[in-house]
């Protein structure tokens, strides 16, 4: 088998049941199969697979939370693919994101892990596809609020090259790669798992490419309430790695452990979401006869491309249209609210920005 694609899920049904659906359209020319491992959830996730993936894909039922890492770690071990992607349940992939993984990882022998450009519910890219190691004064200074030589400048955006740290919602190695470097350490319960295997893999002697001309939508923290306890592991998950790879003096121990306690008592993480004024929506699906209710424009792809998107809250309809199409149009157009029909139609969801959680609007 040449791919096994890994998806950890905690209470994110009805982002997960659009995330398969992109998935098994990106792997339809690939030997491949679609693990999904459930981390205790509570929200109707396992049933949902049941009835809408049936035997398509493989669940791994987990009696606990085992956390990213832990969790992870036991489905790697059942996968059967040459090649492995870890995936977040809130992500949407392109139709050929995974053919251009493996065609990089093969033309690449040295490779260790790697990513793709990560765009949020807008559009907007997010930094953390790419970035530096966080030694303790990089590390210090995203703290306290300064991201220089934090995030990886040094190729752009849309470009493909070498970097040190990706990020955990989307891994792709050889399946050799995971195994030797150990896969996450399980220390971590989430958060920093990420940073930890990539320097790792450098440690080895791999080299992690950042391939950023392949898209991929991740609605970000879906899967978290970003409280007090999200926070600590936060911020406390780099505690951890000064811990494991850097020497430090007793002094410089306690003043990191004060900064990360001060840290997680005062930064505010959790937003509230912005109120839009917008009363137009839009629904682009490429098929006539079909209406959503409370929906005021219907258009095709092509005449959409020509319609004044300004004022408007648009729904795409992703049994029509390509997440090729999607990820191109909202990278180029930003600020705008964007929803997701489901295949089924029952339901559509969207993200207005990466810092707050994700909204689903079920259809009468």
């Amino acid at each position: 088998m040449k791919l096994s694609v890994v998806i950890l899920n905690y209470n994110a049904a009805a982002f997960l049941e659009l995330c398969i659906y992109s998935v098994l359209r990106a792997t339809k020319n690939i030997d491949s199969e679609i693990i999904v491992a459930d981390n205790n959830s509570t929200d109707g996730s396992l049933e949902m697979l049941a009835s809408v993936y049936g035997d398509r894909i493989k669940v791994i039922v987990h009696e606990e939370n085992y956390g990213f890492s832990k969790g992870n770690n036991v489905a790697v071990a059942q996968t059967q693919g040459n090649y492995l992607c870890i995936l977040n349940p809130d992500t949407l992939v392109g139709e050929k994101v995974f053919e251009e993984c493996l065609a990089f990882a093969q033309a690449e022998p040295k490779s260790g892990f790697i990513g793709v450009q990560l765009i949020d519910g807008t559009g907007k890219y997010l930094p953390e596809s790419k970035r530096h190691v966080p030694t303790p004064k990089v590390a210090r200074n995203k703290i306290m609020g300064n991201d220089r030589g934090y995030y990886f400048k040094e190729i752009g955006h849309n470009e493909r090259g070498k970097v040190d740290v990706l990020v955990g919602a989307f891994m792709f190695c050889n399946k050799r790669v995971y195994d030797d470097c150990g896969g996450f350490d399980e220390r971590y319960f989430m958060y920093g798992e990420d940073i930890d295997l990539s320097y790792t893999a450098l440690q080895k002697g791999y080299q992690n490419y950042y391939i950023g001309d392949q898209k991929v939508i991740h609605f970000k923290g879906e899967s978290t309430i970003k409280d007090k306890i999200y926070r600590k592991r936060f911020f406390g998950a780099m505690g951890l790695f000064y811990d494991k790879y850097f020497k430090q003096s007793l002094l410089e121990k306690k003043a990191i452990a004060l900064l990360i306690d001060i840290m997680i008592v005062v930064k505010s993480t959790q937003r509230t979401p912005k109120k839009r004024s917008e009363d137009e929506m839009t629904l682009v699906i490429e098929e006539e006869n079909f209406r959503l209710k409370d929906v005021t424009n219907h258009f095709n792809l092509e005449s959409f491309r020509e319609h004044d998107t300004s004022n408007s809250i648009i729904i795409w309809d992703v049994k029509t249209i390509s997440f090729e199409d999607i990820v191109d149009f909202m990278s180029k157009n930003l600020k705008i609210k964007y929803h997701f029909l489901s295949p089924k139609r029952d339901f559509y969801i969207g993200s207005d920005d990466s810092t707050t959680r994700g909204e689903i609007k079920y259809v009468q």
